[in-house]
Protein backbone atom coordinates (compact mmCIF):
# COMPACT_ATOMS: atom_id res chain seq x y z
CA UNK A 1 0.00 0.00 0.00
CA UNK A 2 1.47 3.61 -0.77
CA UNK A 3 1.49 6.27 1.28
CA UNK A 4 -0.52 9.32 0.51
CA UNK A 5 2.12 12.32 0.37
CA UNK A 6 0.75 15.01 2.47
CA UNK A 7 -0.71 18.13 0.89
CA UNK A 8 1.87 20.65 2.63
CA UNK A 9 4.79 18.83 0.80
CA UNK A 10 3.59 19.09 -2.70
CA UNK A 11 4.30 22.49 -3.22
CA UNK A 12 1.91 24.81 -5.13
CA UNK A 13 2.68 27.13 -8.21
CA UNK A 14 2.74 29.92 -5.66
CA UNK A 15 4.87 28.82 -3.54
CA UNK A 16 7.39 27.78 -6.14
CA UNK A 17 7.20 31.38 -7.46
CA UNK A 18 7.96 32.61 -4.09
CA UNK A 19 11.14 30.48 -3.72
CA UNK A 20 11.97 31.51 -6.64
CA UNK A 21 11.95 35.01 -6.22
CA UNK A 22 13.33 34.40 -3.19
CA UNK A 23 16.12 32.90 -4.67
CA UNK A 24 16.18 35.75 -6.81
CA UNK A 25 16.21 38.39 -3.57
CA UNK A 26 19.14 36.41 -1.97
CA UNK A 27 21.34 36.02 -5.29
CA UNK A 28 20.94 40.12 -6.37
CA UNK A 29 21.42 40.76 -2.70
CA UNK A 30 24.74 38.78 -2.68
CA UNK A 31 25.89 40.51 -5.80
CA UNK A 32 25.27 44.16 -4.05
CA UNK A 33 28.02 43.15 -1.47
CA UNK A 34 30.10 41.70 -4.10
CA UNK A 35 30.37 43.68 -7.04
CA UNK A 36 33.29 46.16 -7.16
CA UNK A 37 30.84 49.06 -8.90
CA UNK A 38 28.90 50.98 -6.96
CA UNK A 39 27.08 51.88 -9.44
CA UNK A 40 26.37 48.39 -10.33
CA UNK A 41 25.80 47.89 -6.49
CA UNK A 42 23.05 50.19 -6.44
CA UNK A 43 21.58 48.40 -9.70
CA UNK A 44 21.65 44.79 -8.24
CA UNK A 45 19.62 46.27 -4.99
CA UNK A 46 16.81 47.51 -7.21
CA UNK A 47 16.77 44.01 -8.21
CA UNK A 48 16.37 42.85 -4.87
CA UNK A 49 14.29 45.19 -3.88
CA UNK A 50 11.91 44.06 -6.89
CA UNK A 51 11.72 40.75 -5.83
CA UNK A 52 10.71 41.36 -2.55
CA UNK A 53 8.03 43.43 -3.90
CA UNK A 54 6.89 40.59 -5.92
CA UNK A 55 7.23 38.04 -3.06
CA UNK A 56 4.90 40.34 -1.05
CA UNK A 57 2.50 39.70 -4.47
CA UNK A 58 2.67 36.24 -3.89
CA UNK A 59 1.64 36.71 -0.58
CA UNK A 60 -1.37 38.37 -1.43
CA UNK A 61 0.22 41.65 0.64
CA UNK A 62 -0.33 44.27 -2.19
CA UNK A 63 -0.17 47.58 -0.23
CA UNK A 64 2.98 45.86 1.28
CA UNK A 65 3.91 45.30 -2.29
CA UNK A 66 4.27 48.85 -3.33
CA UNK A 67 5.21 50.29 -0.64
CA UNK A 68 8.50 48.41 -1.16
CA UNK A 69 8.16 49.84 -4.40
CA UNK A 70 7.58 53.03 -3.77
CA UNK A 71 9.60 53.69 -0.75
CA UNK A 72 12.91 51.54 -1.47
CA UNK A 73 13.00 51.43 -5.19
CA UNK A 74 11.73 54.61 -5.84
CA UNK A 75 13.19 56.32 -2.75
CA UNK A 76 16.32 54.93 -1.52
CA UNK A 77 17.86 53.88 -4.42
CA UNK A 78 17.65 57.14 -5.77
CA UNK A 79 18.71 58.54 -2.44
CA UNK A 80 21.83 56.37 -2.99
CA UNK A 81 22.48 57.16 -6.93
CA UNK A 82 22.10 61.23 -6.20
CA UNK A 83 24.32 60.51 -3.31
CA UNK A 84 26.80 58.99 -5.74
CA UNK A 85 26.70 61.55 -8.02
CA UNK A 86 26.56 64.61 -5.99
CA UNK A 87 29.41 63.27 -4.22
CA UNK A 88 31.47 62.63 -7.35
CA UNK A 89 32.42 58.92 -5.88
CA UNK A 90 34.32 57.00 -8.78
CA UNK A 91 31.83 55.12 -11.22
CA UNK A 92 34.14 51.91 -12.11
CA UNK A 93 36.14 50.02 -9.86
CA UNK A 94 36.87 51.38 -6.89
CA UNK A 95 40.08 50.68 -4.26
CA UNK A 96 37.84 51.08 -1.15
CA UNK A 97 36.10 48.30 -2.22
CA UNK A 98 39.26 46.35 -3.28
CA UNK A 99 40.18 45.64 0.58
CA UNK A 100 42.00 42.87 2.02
CA UNK A 101 39.16 41.98 4.23
CA UNK A 102 37.26 39.53 1.91
CA UNK A 103 37.68 36.73 4.24
CA UNK A 104 36.58 37.78 7.05
CA UNK A 105 33.62 39.70 5.98
CA UNK A 106 32.49 36.31 4.56
CA UNK A 107 32.94 34.51 8.29
CA UNK A 108 31.18 36.87 9.65
CA UNK A 109 27.68 36.94 6.95
CA UNK A 110 28.09 32.83 7.02
CA UNK A 111 28.03 33.09 10.67
CA UNK A 112 24.99 35.99 10.95
CA UNK A 113 23.16 33.92 7.94
CA UNK A 114 23.41 30.55 10.32
CA UNK A 115 22.36 32.31 13.31
CA UNK A 116 19.47 34.10 11.42
CA UNK A 117 18.48 31.03 9.74
CA UNK A 118 18.74 28.86 13.36
CA UNK A 119 16.40 31.09 14.58
CA UNK A 120 14.14 31.28 12.54
CA UNK A 121 13.38 27.18 11.55
CA UNK A 122 13.42 26.94 15.51
CA UNK A 123 10.99 29.49 15.72
CA UNK A 124 8.91 28.31 12.68
CA UNK A 125 8.98 24.62 12.91
CA UNK A 126 5.97 23.79 13.81
CA UNK A 127 4.23 26.66 12.21
CA UNK A 128 2.69 26.41 8.73
CA UNK A 129 -0.04 28.16 7.25
CA UNK A 130 -0.89 27.14 3.58
CA UNK A 131 -1.09 30.38 0.71
CA UNK A 132 -5.15 31.60 0.42
CA UNK A 133 -5.21 33.98 -2.00
CA UNK A 134 -7.04 36.75 -0.90
CA UNK A 135 -7.05 40.69 -0.54
CA UNK A 136 -4.22 41.99 1.52
CA UNK A 137 -5.21 43.85 5.07
CA UNK A 138 -4.62 46.81 4.01
CA UNK A 139 -6.80 48.76 6.99
CA UNK A 140 -5.10 46.79 10.05
CA UNK A 141 -1.64 47.39 7.96
CA UNK A 142 -2.03 50.82 7.70
CA UNK A 143 -3.39 51.34 11.70
CA UNK A 144 -0.46 49.58 12.73
CA UNK A 145 1.79 51.89 10.92
CA UNK A 146 0.38 54.90 11.52
CA UNK A 147 -0.03 54.24 15.34
CA UNK A 148 2.62 52.14 16.55
CA UNK A 149 4.94 52.11 13.97
CA UNK A 150 4.93 56.12 13.74
CA UNK A 151 7.43 56.98 15.85
CA UNK A 152 10.53 54.81 13.49
CA UNK A 153 8.93 55.78 9.95
CA UNK A 154 9.44 59.40 11.25
CA UNK A 155 13.18 58.55 12.57
CA UNK A 156 13.85 56.88 8.95
CA UNK A 157 12.40 60.36 6.95
CA UNK A 158 15.00 62.36 9.50
CA UNK A 159 18.00 59.70 8.49
CA UNK A 160 17.63 60.01 5.02
CA UNK A 161 16.76 63.33 5.16
CA UNK A 162 20.77 63.59 6.96
CA UNK A 163 22.13 61.66 4.67
CA UNK A 164 20.67 63.81 1.35
CA UNK A 165 22.16 67.15 3.22
CA UNK A 166 25.67 65.31 3.83
CA UNK A 167 26.02 64.56 0.35
CA UNK A 168 25.49 67.78 -0.79
CA UNK A 169 27.56 69.56 1.66
CA UNK A 170 30.39 67.13 0.83
CA UNK A 171 29.78 67.91 -2.85
CA UNK A 172 29.57 71.48 -2.51
CA UNK A 173 32.93 74.00 -2.81
CA UNK A 174 31.57 76.69 -1.61
CA UNK A 175 30.31 75.38 2.00
CA UNK A 176 32.88 75.53 4.89
CA UNK A 177 34.08 71.52 5.65
CA UNK A 178 32.77 70.93 1.56
CA UNK A 179 34.87 69.12 -0.99
CA UNK A 180 38.59 71.18 -2.15
CA UNK A 181 38.41 72.42 -5.78
CA UNK A 182 40.50 70.07 -7.65
CA UNK A 183 43.60 71.53 -9.28
CA UNK A 184 42.89 71.84 -13.04
CA UNK A 185 45.60 70.50 -16.01
CA UNK A 186 47.40 73.02 -17.61
CA UNK A 187 48.77 70.69 -20.79
CA UNK A 188 52.39 69.90 -19.48
CA UNK A 189 54.07 72.83 -21.39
Amino acid sequence: MTEAVPSYLSPTGQEVVFLLLGAVAVGSALLVVTTRQLVHAALWLVVSFGALAGGYLVLTAEFVAWVQVLIYVGAVVVLLLFGIMLTRAPIGRSPDLDSGNRVVAVIVAVATAAVLVTVVIDAFRAAYTPLRPGPGSAKQLGASVFSTWVLPFEALSVLLLAALIGAIVLSRTDIPGGKPPEPEETGGK
